[in-house]
């Protein structure tokens, strides 16, 4: 796209005014940054994306509620991890995370490794353990 034709459709609220950078090719044919106020059809998108991941959210906190899922898997979806990054940033085994998922199991958890977890989630150990009630 070339900076002359980066969108600037002003009816876009979803930035708040905010601009935004986007790249685009300048007259010598390098790539430069061009302040945007978005389109219509990025804020849709935005939108949507935004949408299904409270949703997603929601539908997790719902099964840790009934009992089908531990307190961490609420905490991974809402930082929007998998196993495989939270395993990373914690220290901690892939198939251990996997398995703390499971509510009996991460009921059992002791302290050093419910650390871990929420240092890696940026919560309180306190907050690992529960969810929000709506």
């Amino acid at each position: 796209m070339k900076v002359n034709d980066v969108p600037q459709d002003n009816t876009v609220d979803y930035y708040e005014g905010v601009k935004r950078a986007c790249y685009a090719i300048n007259e010598e044919g390098k790539y430069v940054i061009v302040p945007s106020t978005g389109w219509r059809e990025e804020e849709l998108i935005n939108r949507l994306a935004v949408q299904e991941l409270a949703d997603n959210l929601e539908k997790t906190r719902q099964a840790v509620r009934a009992g089908w899922k531990s307190p961490l898997a609420y905490h991974m979806e809402r930082r929007q991890m998998n196993p495989q990054i939270l395993g990373k940033t914690a220290g901690i085994a892939v198939f251990r995370v996997k398995r703390h998922l499971r509510p009996e199991i991460f009921a059992r958890l002791r302290d050093p490794l419910l650390q871990r977890y929420a240092k890696a989630l940026a919560i309180t150990v306190a907050e690992l353990k529960t969810v929000p009630q709506e």
